[in-house]
């Protein structure tokens, strides 16, 4: 018997056992096809971009490792996602950031134009995926005092307004070019590094630059604007100005999206909690899926329980076409297409088993006050052989099934990776 053949006779076996339960796994496949992943550019060059890729990375993050093989133009970026894309299976989206653009000369922030961007968008075309974006208030001469959107100096606020309205503009063309809205994220590492003697004037500035940046109506057709918070940076330690509790406020009365990154708060706080709450009050939110270790480390995405937590409350709530799911890591100590590829297919594992929860009977359950059954059936779930429908979806999806995938990149490594020059 092939490979081939034991994947779909352990799939036939794991379907019946699922339609004993309730659940059509067909129907969960194909919704799994719907739900689209934005990867997120930065994984495969270090946050680096193409406008000054020798500068330093600043804003309180930080990619530690030397992998071989780091992308360094955007041809050999987009390869590489080409390469990564090809072992995922389902929808894909591409988030960059704005340090991402192509330009024969330099170009300032606050005068990027779509143009800068066109090789991302025919590129997008041909692959068949949306894109998404984000303005770089980082790495940059003028926010070297960790201060950018909030700063004091209204000529640097300005210069920074400045860039977040060309980038809405990026953003909406992305939109307009794709047939697919663009989800344009604000984040600043606004902060200090010790304690401030006045917390208010950094955030009365902050959110009066950000009204500025979204003055413009632009249609959710083709653009959504996001903010998101940060509990802290390095260099940014004791105070940060964009908090959980100001972007909460900020989406919920200017009715902007809620970006929930899993790195960005306190420890022991999970974000999957938190969906049924902010979407009481915010009508859409975006999600960074990543993995905090010690701090907003950004670790490759595993397949744990917070992880499936999240996948859980997205089916079990119905709310996928409120929350807009994308990836926020960047590990620079491994080969940077498997980060991808790993993060990737946990994010989509996680919610295909969510999908073969039989989340109608739970809540019924629950309805009736019926605990017993519910925490049963809850756990019972967990040994479902969902696995086997996993590897008939990479399978039918003309996706390596199981660790094949892992042939795969050590060939690119041998073969394209190795080759490129060390930065």
């Amino acid at each position: 018997m092939s490979q081939s053949q034991k994947v779909e006779a352990a799939y036939t076996i794991a379907r019946d056992a699922f339609a004993a339960t309730g659940i059509d796994t067909e129907a969960a496949l194909n919704r799994l096809d719907t739900i689209p992943i934005s990867m997120h550019c930065w994984q495969g060059d270090d946050v680096r971009g193409f406008e000054n890729p020798a500068g330093q990375l600043t804003g309180g993050i930080q990619v530690s490792g030397n992998y071989p093989g780091r992308a360094s133009t955007p041809g050999e970026l987009r390869a590489d996602l080409d390469f990564a894309m090809a072992q995922i299976p389902g929808q894909k989206r591409l988030n960059l950031h704005a340090i991402y653009l192509e330009s024969d000369k330099p170009v300032a922030r606050d005068a990027i134009e779509p143009r800068h961007f066109q090789n991302w968008v025919e590129w997008a075309k041909k692959s068949g995926i949306g894109l998404d974006f984000n303005p770089t208030c980082f790495s940059h001469r003028l926010s070297e005092d960790g201060l950018t959107l909030s700063h004091p100096d209204k000529s640097v606020r300005d210069f920074w307004i400045a860039h977040c309205q060309a980038s809405r503009k990026v953003s909406e063309y992305f939109g307009r070019q794709l047939g697919t809205p663009s989800v344009m994220n604000i984040w600043v590492p606004d902060g200090m590094k010790d304690l401030p003697a006045d917390r208010f004037a950094p955030r009365e500035r902050l959110a009066q630059s950000l009204d500025a940046i979204i003055a413009e109506k632009i249609s959710r057709e083709f653009h959504k604007d996001a903010v998101e918070s940060k509990l802290f940076g390095i260099g940014a330690e004791s105070y940060t100005v964009g908090s959980s509790e100001f972007c909460m406020g900020y989406a919920t009365s200017r009715k902007t999206l809620l970006c929930l990154d899993a790195g960005h708060f306190h420890p022991t706080e999970v974000i999957s909690d938190k969906l049924s709450s902010v979407l009481q009050f915010v009508d859409e939110v975006l999600l960074h899926v990543s993995r905090p270790v010690r701090w907003d480390s950004d670790h490759v995405v595993l397949f744990d329980d917070e992880l499936q937590a999240i996948a859980n409350e997205l089916i079990r709530g119905d709310v996928l076409g409120k929350v807009n799911i994308g990836l926020d890591f960047f590990d620079a100590s491994i080969n940077r297409v498997a980060a991808w590829v790993i993060g990737t297919r946990n994010t989509r594992k996680a919610l295909l088993r969510a999908l073969l929860e039989p989340a109608s009977r739970l809540k019924q359950a629950e309805s009736e006050r019926d605990f017993t059954t519910r925490l049963a059936m809850m756990e019972e779930a967990k040994s479902m052989p969902w696995s086997a429908v996993w590897d008939f979806y990479c399978l039918s999806r003309n996706v390596p099934v199981g660790i094949a995938w892992l042939d795969e990149v050590k060939n690119y490594e041998r073969n394209v990776l190795s080759k490129r020059k060390a930065a």
